[in-house]
């Protein structure tokens, strides 16, 4: 029996990553996963806080994990890397007790530390498998070809991740084999995109998102698919801007993994936000879809 999970969305799940947060719901909707409303969540801080004032951002952390403890839950899951980053730092620097005394100072909820926290990649694969996950499948996506990409802080740094490997992670590899997918052999699964570096240094997001994209098409796949918002953001809405900057023609459709797992479990289109990709995956999944029914004819 899978623990219950205080469900913790983080702020671009509202906005910029609509499509992430309506994937991931419908996938854990699907699978039955006892959910928890986080009540009155707020911003977890974000990239910033830390680098102004680590006591104050672990306690916009730890307000969020109070909550989830005062609710009943049992572990904490949440789909955006940078979220999770924040939220298990703040368990981790509060296994301090001192640290922990100055933190809980601010809060009106102390936290007293009884809630794991996890990614949402993490509780799908251990918690539910690839191979329960493979018993789910009603529309398997045999023939599509991903590379997949976890970005550079969903594993990092080991000491407060704890899960998979950091350098060569294979949750997301094993989760999109058991719904059908042909998982490429993708070595830059966890190289920098260029964060958030889109505004402030463009270059450096056009050269590292530009590499990324270029090796996703030596290794033959047809598309990506990630787990990070940011992540998505540069490989997605600044693929044209790539191309225009290094002179390229990629036309690769970024998925949310939880897209894909989705779209196997026979979640429409609309519910696991499709619609909302800029680089177009419709003419893909057509041709996917057409492959599959010429085999199943052949």
């Amino acid at each position: 029996m899978s623990p219950r999970y205080a469900y913790y969305p983080g702020c671009s799940g509202l906005g910029t990553s609509m499509e992430y947060e309506s994937s991931t719901r419908a996938v854990l909707s699907a699978l039955s996963l006892d959910l928890i409303e986080i009540p009155d969540w707020s911003c977890c801080g974000s990239t910033p806080a830390h680098t102004v004032d680590h006591v104050l951002s672990c306690a916009l952390a730890a307000r969020n994990l109070a909550l989830a403890e005062e609710a009943g839950a049992e572990t904490v899951i949440t789909p955006c890397p940078s979220c999770l980053t924040n939220l298990k730092v703040a368990v981790h620097r509060m296994a301090e007790p001192a640290f922990k005394d100055r933190v809980n100072k601010l809060l009106d909820r102390p936290f007293s530390g009884k809630v794991q926290v996890k990614s949402v990649l993490q509780a799908l694969y251990e918690d539910i498998g690839p191979e329960e996950l493979a018993k789910r499948v009603v529309k398997p996506l045999t023939g599509l070809s991903i590379a997949p990409y976890y970005g550079c802080i969903m594993n990092r740094p080991p000491e407060v991740m704890e899960f998979d490997d950091h350098e060569n992670p294979v949750a997301m590899d094993k989760l999109l084999a058991a719904v059908g997918v042909d998982v490429r052999p993708y070595p830059l699964k966890v190289e920098c995109c260029g964060a958030s570096y889109g505004i402030a240094r463009n270059d450096v997001v056009m050269r590292l998102s530009g590499k990324l994209l270029e090796m996703a098409v030596d290794v033959g796949a047809a598309a990506m698919a990630t787990a990070c918002p940011l992540c998505q953001m540069n490989l997605d809405l600044r693929q044209g801007q790539v191309n225009a900057a290094t002179h390229s023609h990629y036309e690769l459709p970024i998925f949310y993994y939880t897209q894909l797992i989705g779209l196997a479990l026979g979640l429409p289109a609309r519910e696991v936000g499709l619609g909302k990709l800029c680089v177009d995956p419709r003419p893909l999944l057509s041709s996917l879809e057409a492959a599959q029914k010429q085999a199943a004819n052949a």
